[in-house]
């Protein structure tokens, strides 16, 4: 599992954070694009701001530019860029919410996009998740998109394989900045590798969206603040929180992943293992560097079954740069054990 900071880290960029952070609701026709690319937002004075490339996506999709073009105006062309974003603006107003941090807007969203702020998240449930007994932080992260914390209790744990030992965990993550919902996903932790395997969980309960109430609608721009009912909303929600990290390491819950895991040891790569990581490769869009990791791992472990193949997917997740690949690799991990019986056959006999 990649480690990411160390809590103390984690805890003091979420501090560091959460003092540079404000958000602003305003018309569109009191925003303009410079031509240097930034986003200005006037009232009585006018504040000015760097724009993300996640921002300048958002921007681009609302407005209805193509990412190529808009990207390629962005760099070869922005006085055009200027003309095409402050066009649509004033020919479509509409209110929009921007969250910026320090001297950058970091996201363009829905007026009724629900403040689930990191900091508010790690306050609420790091003290459940650290009471749990024999508890241990695995891994957190603060990239420029999501927050996780990964964290793993040594007193639930089975073997999958004799001297193959597995722990129970949970990850929490969740995005400030309109890229998903925040999620509460159990965690499989590999002692052996030191692998993690998050296995997403589909079901609504365990994934919230950022959807509440519209924020007021002023042809103006204003800095919007917490109001004391969105506080006591978010109060109530974050209790729930707590009692879903809590279920995500339910005994009942890891055994039944326990079995399935074990079933997949029994499921053998008859063909041509090179052949069978490629099909996995081509099917889940895998880099080319992602790809010789995953055959890599799997020659070096030794393991040629599906179970071989899950754990070389979620140690490559080790070896990639970003944090927020190295989770989806982990994800992936969990999509390989959960592989229709068709689309397993198709990889283990692929020559």
């Amino acid at each position: 599992m990649k480690t990411g900071r160390t809590l103390t880290e984690m805890a003091q960029a979420l501090e560091a954070q959460q003092q540079m952070k404000k958000d602003y609701v305003a018309d569109t026709r009191v925003l303009e694009m410079t031509p240097a690319g930034q986003l200005a937002i006037s009232n009585d004075t006018t504040q000015t701001f760097d724009v993300t490339s996640h921002a300048h996506r958002q921007i681009g999709d609302r407005i209805g530019i193509p990412a190529k073009y808009y990207n390629r105006m962005l760099t070869r062309a922005p006085e055009l860029l200027q003309a095409n974003v402050n066009h649509w603006f004033q020919t479509n107003p509409e209110q929009r919410m921007i969250r910026t941090l320090g001297e950058s807007a970091r996201a363009f969203l829905s007026r009724r996009y629900r403040r689930l702020d990191n900091f508010d998240l790690a306050e609420a449930v790091l003290p459940t998740l650290l009471q749990m007994e024999g508890a241990q932080v695995m891994s957190c992260e603060l990239t420029e998109t999501r927050m996780y914390l990964k964290v793993v209790t040594a007193k639930v744990q089975a073997d999958v394989k004799v001297g193959d030992p597995v722990q129970a965990g949970v990850c929490i993550s969740n995005s400030e900045i309109g890229l998903g919902s925040l999620r509460i996903e159990p965690l499989i932790y590999r002692l052996v590798c030191a692998n993690g395997m998050v296995t997403p969980d589909r079901s609504a309960r365990n994934r919230f969206t950022h959807l509440g109430r519209a924020a007021a609608d002023t042809p103006d721009a204003y800095e919007l603040f917490s109001d004391k009912t969105l506080e006591a909303d978010n109060a109530a929600f974050f209790l729930k929180m707590q009692d879903l990290v809590r279920d995500a390491v339910d005994r009942t819950k890891f055994e039944a992943l326990v079995a399935q895991m074990r079933a997949t040891t029994e499921h053998r790569i008859e063909g041509n293992p090179v052949k069978a990581v490629e099909l996995l490769s081509n099917k889940f869009k895998l880099q080319q560097s992602e790809s010789s990791g995953v055959l890599q791992h799997l020659i070096q472990g030794g393991d040629l079954s599906q179970w071989g193949l899950l754990n070389a997917v979620t140690r490559t997740a080790q070896d990639v740069e970003s944090y927020d690949r190295a989770t989806e690799l982990e994800e992936l991990g969990a999509t390989v054990m959960s592989l229709p019986s068709a689309q397993w056959k198709q990889l283990a006999t692929a020559v």
